[in-house]
């Protein structure tokens, strides 16, 4: 099968993770993408782990990408962008606002040159109002938007919020981007005209807070905790998630207390919340005496939607993930390591990352050629 997006042609000015994420979606469905980078390189390319000169964090990100060495700050590298234009689909920065108008390469400098042009922006804030211009990185769209008080709210006895290492923002807002551009082909074949997607971070995050978005409208007071949290067993933790009435009802079936669906601590949802401390404590009375994997077997039994805690590597190795073929592996100077493809399948398309990840600068003089500048750029 061919690819879905075959004979897109995308223009890469993204740089870390958020607009990276972005175009290696748009490379893994097909599109070819031109990944413009400064001399120096794309600042992923010396993050850890490297091998060989080779990071697996920039490939991983970039793989199946071509890379172009453009020096921006000479207009000659100006005009061969504006040149380059004139033949894609599809522009992707994620650059603070202000930098690419500086440089003549924004929205409104190049539709003239190709009306047809769909062109992202990724920023922390969006392209217009009063905090545009202000540098932004996951960690701190994640205090900004609220989310991680909102997850500190549901740990008990926490009063200083927590690092999340993990960049959630950077990957939502490179998905909800890729979502803006599909949109924008999508109507570009009924008007046969491109447009401006201004994607941002913190609004991406704040899609994650649905119930604190209504919280916040209408305020009421939580009474107890939700039935889910880790529970201790002979060897770790698993996570039961006790979202109904039936899997509260397998639940204590699995931990040999039918007794609990009719006790008047448990009977009613908002009775569990209420007495959640009680509940867990006589399920870990349970649970401790069995090793996480017995645990597991006792609520798939009765019914009950739960798992261990895995490490990263452990849920690599998870047989579902290799029925599904979720990785993909990919090749670059220092050798060879697996990504993820797109946690999506289609029945007409293939849905795969590329198999290598480019060197600096190795399809410059490609690339140049097709507006007659290669000659000149290898002078």
């Amino acid at each position: 099968m061919a690819k879905a997006l075959e004979g897109l042609r995308v223009l890469d000015f993204t740089t870390t993770i958020a607009g990276p994420h972005c175009t290696r979606m748009l490379s893994d469905l097909g599109a070819e993408v031109i990944k413009v980078e400064a001399p120096e390189g794309d600042m992923m390319r010396t993050r850890p782990p490297m091998r060989e000169g080779a990071s697996t964090s920039f490939g991983q990100l970039n793989a199946g990408k071509k890379s172009v060495v453009l020096d921006l700050k000479d207009k000659s590298a100006v005009a061969a962008v504006r040149a380059l234009v004139k033949g894609v689909d599809v522009l992707v920065e994620n650059y603070r606002p202000g930098v690419m108008k500086r440089l003549g390469l924004d929205y409104d400098s190049l539709k003239p040159l190709n009306p047809k042009l769909i062109y992202c922006a990724i920023s922390g804030y969006g392209q217009t109002g009063p905090s545009a211009d202000r540098a932004a990185y996951a960690p701190m769209i994640h205090a900004a938007s609220g989310f991680d008080l909102a997850n500190m709210s549901y740990q008990e006895g926490r009063e200083r919020p927590d690092y999340c290492g993990v960049y959630v923002a950077d990957v939502l807002a490179g998905t909800y981007a890729y979502c803006g551009i599909m949109t924008a082909l999508h109507q570009r074949q009924r008007t046969g005209e491109g447009q401006m997607v201004d994607v941002s971070m913190l609004e991406s995050m704040l899609t994650l807070t649905l119930t604190e978005i209504q919280l916040a409208q209408f305020p009421i007071q939580r009474v107890g905790r939700p039935p889910f949290g880790p529970v201790a067993t002979k060897d770790g933790y698993i996570m039961p998630a006790i979202a109904s009435e039936k899997t509260f009802q397998g639940l204590c079936h699995a931990a040999g207390h039918p007794e609990w669906i009719k006790d008047p601590r448990f009977a009613l949802y908002d009775n569990r919340r209420l007495h959640w401390d009680p509940l867990f404590e006589g399920l870990e009375v349970w649970s401790r005496q069995l090793t996480t994997a017995e645990c597991q077997a006792a609520f798939d039994q009765h019914g009950v939607p739960s798992s261990a805690y895995r490490t990263v590597k452990q849920a690599m190795s998870d047989p579902q993930l290799a029925h599904r073929d979720a990785f993909a592996t990919v090749h670059d100077a220092g050798g060879s390591f697996q990504v993820v493809n797109p946690p999506f399948r289609m029945t007409g398309s293939v849905v795969r990352a590329g198999e290598r990840a480019s060197k600096l600068g190795e399809h410059t003089r490609e690339v140049l050629d097709r507006i007659g500048l290669a000659e000149k750029e290898e002078a």
